[in-house]
């Protein structure tokens, strides 16, 4: 199969792909963003050698799902616009983590968390007197800035990132491989 082209209708993008005699028109996946990548990616029952182990796989998004709902504590509605996704896909990421949870803990499984379809949530500014800084997505969520750290000036613009759109390679942006080659 080979990806011919892609087509921006009604702020949802399609990619038409070219499949032998037919062609095959699907939407291109909506990227979840995620908040930072958790610092432990493996777990793994005690006493059970690695060469015994079935293992799970949980994708960032869906540890990050997990992290927000049961973590933090926040309701359905806050959590999807955190990961910028809309209520019933932030539904389903959880069910699908909390259902790889309890395969694992239940049948002593390993759990691997890696790969998934996510930004990293990090924004950064600058100001007319030319400082540039990062801004976490915690901090834009709560409370976007209206000063420059450095000099005070109320004049700041974000700063729209190189890449950042589909057809490149988007900076902080990670694809599954299973899926696709980005990363």
């Amino acid at each position: 199969m080979d990806i011919c082209s892609y087509y921006p209708l009604y702020e949802l993008k399609f990619v038409i792909i070219k499949g032998g005699d037919e062609n095959i028109v699907a939407r291109i996946p909506k990227w979840r963003r995620v908040a930072s990548i958790p610092k432990v990616s493996y777990f793994k029952p005690a006493g059970i050698p690695y060469r015994a182990l079935d293992e799970v796989r949980l994708s960032v998004e869906e540890a990050e799902a997990i992290r927000l709902k049961d973590l933090e504590g926040l309701e359905q509605e806050e959590c999807a616009r955190r990961m910028s996704i809309s209520r019933p896909t932030f539904h389903r990421v959880l069910g699908a983590a909390r259902s790889k949870l309890a395969d694992a803990l239940l049948n002593g499984k390993a759990i691997r968390i890696e790969g998934g379809n996510f930004e990293m949530a990090m924004r950064r500014f600058n100001c007319t007197n030319g400082h540039q800084w990062d801004v976490p997505f915690e901090v834009m969520v709560t409370a976007p800035p209206h000063f420059c750290p450095t000099c005070s000036t109320p004049n700041i613009l974000p700063i729209r990132l190189p890449g950042f759109g589909w057809g490149r390679r988007g900076w902080n942006r990670y694809q599954d491989r299973e899926t696709s080659q980005q990363r």
